[in-house]
């Protein structure tokens, strides 16, 4: 007899999987001479914080290290991260989540809110020699020729076709 406890999950808005879908149809070709990658949220991440395993599945992430990996677990640290912020997410994403990011050093962090048409650009910089998260940018409508993967100046994103939901 299994102790598996089955819930009740509200699904993902399909406008929160149009913009993962979107971000990573238009990136996956420009890295695809390079030794990066970009997965959608079919991965995850392990790692030990504080003598305990957190395991955390980001929306998209550009990850160089595509070999430190076992089944569907990574155990490196990407280079960018992208979280799409729902109602039922958006308190997780930007608090514990976020923090996981920072604590392991991921470069780059992006909250997506497709509510908003919105993209928070935080960068990963140091006070003295702790990690911290930086606000970069905040690209909306008005200034959406601003956005950009600041670790990857080579990709081109355009903000109306990350949106085309």
């Amino acid at each position: 007899m299994s102790n598996a406890i089955i819930t009740d999950m509200a699904g993902a808005y399909i406008e929160h999987s149009e913009v993962i879908t979107n971000f990573v149809a238009c990136v996956y070709y420009q890295l695809k001479d390079s030794i990066c990658r970009v997965y959608p949220d079919n991965v995850q991440y392990k790692w030990e914080i504080d003598g305990e395993e957190k395991k955390v599945v980001p929306d998209a992430s550009i990850n160089c290290r595509v070999h430190a990996k076992k089944g569907n677990s990574f155990f490196d640290i990407p280079r960018f991260v992208m979280e799409v912020v729902s109602p039922s997410t958006e308190k997780y994403d930007r608090t514990e989540k976020k923090e996981i990011y920072r604590s392991q050093e991921v470069d780059e962090y992006w909250v997506v809110d497709w509510r908003k048409r919105q993209v928070e650009i935080y960068i990963l910089d140091y006070d003295d020699e702790t990690p911290q998260y930086y606000l970069f940018n905040t690209i909306t409508e008005s200034n959406k020729k601003e956005l950009k993967i600041v670790h990857f100046p080579h990709i081109k994103i355009d903000f109306d076709e990350l949106f085309n939901i």
